[in-house]
């Protein structure tokens, strides 16, 4: 049976892949892009703070919403270092995520509502098609399904 640790005893990095469920290669990487930052023992082992566990469940699912490992490095380096983060350190975190979620999901709602009426009809039609650009109206903001991606058309 495994040994208890306790709730002040920092974590080997055995302990904390065990809690993660991540490999001990993926710590020793997220480390090395400055996801977290063991301590070392006089030995020079790594020992993690336990907040280290719900900084590793954070970019875990930062990175299943398709998030850039550089910009939850940002976002964890505005955590305090050697202290649990609080509720509101969180909360901080998830205010500045939360508009870009809000910015993704409505462009893949948007995507949703075309594809099926566009891209599976074929058609192609300037009269029916979502996509319509009328005199390459949309052309100043880029290649592409613009309207999709959530440009309108200036009238």
């Amino acid at each position: 049976m495994p040994e208890a640790i306790s709730p002040g005893m920092p974590l080997t990095i055995g302990d904390l892949a065990e809690r993660t469920g991540l490999a001990v290669s993926a710590i020793r990487f997220y480390e090395t892009k400055g996801l977290v930052t063991p301590a070392r023992n006089s030995g020079g082992q790594r020992r993690y703070l336990r907040s280290d566990i719900r900084r590793l469940s954070f970019v875990l699912i930062a990175q299943q919403l398709g998030f850039a490992i550089e910009d939850i490095r940002a976002a964890l380096a505005t955590l305090p270092a050697g202290r649990t983060p609080t509720q509101k350190d969180w909360e901080r975190i998830s205010r500045n995520f939360r508009s870009q979620l809000d910015e993704r999901i409505a462009r893949m709602t948007r995507l949703r509502d075309y594809l099926d009426g566009c891209i599976g009809c074929g058609c192609l039609s300037l009269k029916k098609c979502a996509l319509v650009n009328p005199a390459d109206g949309l052309k100043r903001y880029g290649a592409g399904p613009r309207s999709v991606l959530g440009d309108k058309l200036a009238r």
